[in-house]
């Protein structure tokens, strides 16, 4: 039996007293987050938070199975954040309407939560109306069967199957009717139950779990008083996907006792905003480095590889790989790094082998 099958099963009973401390751990987190950025530069500002929000929708699409071009991603969100970022000038209009729905999500925190609301954000993401190569009715509630399935046709296996068609409407009234409402509880856990109350409904063809996590970032843009983001829940769900469908299949199988979906919830959340340091470390030297050599001449491939080399570039970088990712000849690849050398940004690595391998010099000056 499925929680949604239970009476009033959306009447959630938690042991407050266990979450006590995970909640003040998330909220002290927090707080030590937010006054360490905002003890920084505008600029610095500005860079934490383009490369918070371009990590959170890269990682929420992931989730679903969706890769983005995180060019794409990262200039959509410079551009709605009003930054001239070198090196960035790709667009995707399908990526704008994501980012899009993002911004309304945290930058409108305060905002009633309404159904032509949650309508709008999913109709962005699927402005095609299609979902892979099947046709599904975007921008409104479901009107059929709603099952996540995982496996190969003909021995798909069922891990949850959401309320019929005929009660989503009725179910989501009360759900935005608590939403909006008045409480004493904590933005923190709000955030929690919205996204498991949500899920479990699954109110749309597709989309269901990047809206879920967007009604999350919702509720923690209330929760930290600032709507620009510096820490990525979505990035710390997919370290841990396996332990988030656990999760919520647990929770979705009980009979409305989800203490233990909101305390992972809650230390998911405080291993994300730990491990938004690492992040910001590198977007920090990635902001003093262009504002550092904001006078010296780069051509677009060079500003390109620059920024790649400042986030997870994968492996050692030659002049075949700088060629293919720039798509340019290898003999122009090379001229481009001879520059970088010659202008003390890139060195060449000391390790043997048939190909140079070369990183960025560790003594920049920042």
């Amino acid at each position: 039996m499925y929680i949604h099958e239970i009476e009033d099963w959306y009447k959630f009973r938690y042991d407050a007293d266990k979450l006590i401390r995970p909640v003040a751990d998330v909220r002290l987190l927090q707080g030590k987050l937010i006054s360490k950025i905002h003890g920084l530069g505008l600029d610095a500002v500005n860079a934490a938070s383009l490369a918070e929000m371009s990590e959170n929708l890269l990682k929420s699409s992931e989730i679903e199975g969706q890769i983005l071009n995180c060019e794409s991603v990262r200039s959509s969100v410079a551009r709605r954040l009003g930054l001239d970022i070198a090196g960035l000038n790709v667009f995707d209009r399908n990526i704008d309407g994501m980012v899009e729905v993002m911004f309304d999500a945290t930058h409108n925190c305060f905002r009633p939560l309404t159904k032509e609301r949650l309508c709008g954000w999913q109709a962005s993401l699927f402005p095609s109306g299609y979902s892979g190569m099947y046709k599904i009715e975007p921008g409104k509630y479901r009107s059929g069967l709603m099952q996540v399935v995982s496996g190969a046709f003909g021995r798909e296996k069922i891990h949850f199957e959401a309320p019929d068609a005929s009660r989503v409407n009725d179910e989501m009234k009360i759900f935005l009717e608590w939403a909006n409402s008045e409480s004493q509880t904590d933005e923190v856990l709000k955030a929690a139950i919205a996204h498991f109350w949500f899920i479990t409904i699954h109110p749309f063809d597709d989309g269901n779990g990047r809206v879920a996590r967007t009604i999350a970032d919702m509720f923690l843009a209330r929760s930290d008083r600032e709507p620009r983001r510096f820490y990525s829940m979505s990035r710390q769900i997919a370290l841990e996907k396996n332990a988030y469908y656990e999760a919520l299949k647990t929770a979705q199988l009980g009979d409305g006792e989800i203490t233990s979906w909101l305390l992972w919830f809650c230390e998911c959340l405080a291993r994300a905003i730990s491990n938004s340091d690492n992040l910001l470390s590198r977007t920090l030297s990635k902001a003093k480095f262009w504002q550092n050599h904001s006078q010296i001449i780069l051509n677009e491939r060079q500003k390109k590889m620059i920024n790649l080399l400042f986030d997870d570039f994968f492996g050692k970088l030659t002049t075949s790989k700088w060629a293919k990712i720039t798509k340019t000849s290898n003999d122009t690849a090379l001229r481009d790094i001879k520059d970088l050398v010659e202008k003390d940004i890139l060195k060449k690595e000391d390790a043997g082998g048939r190909s140079a391998n070369y990183t960025l010099r560790n003594d920049i000056p920042s």
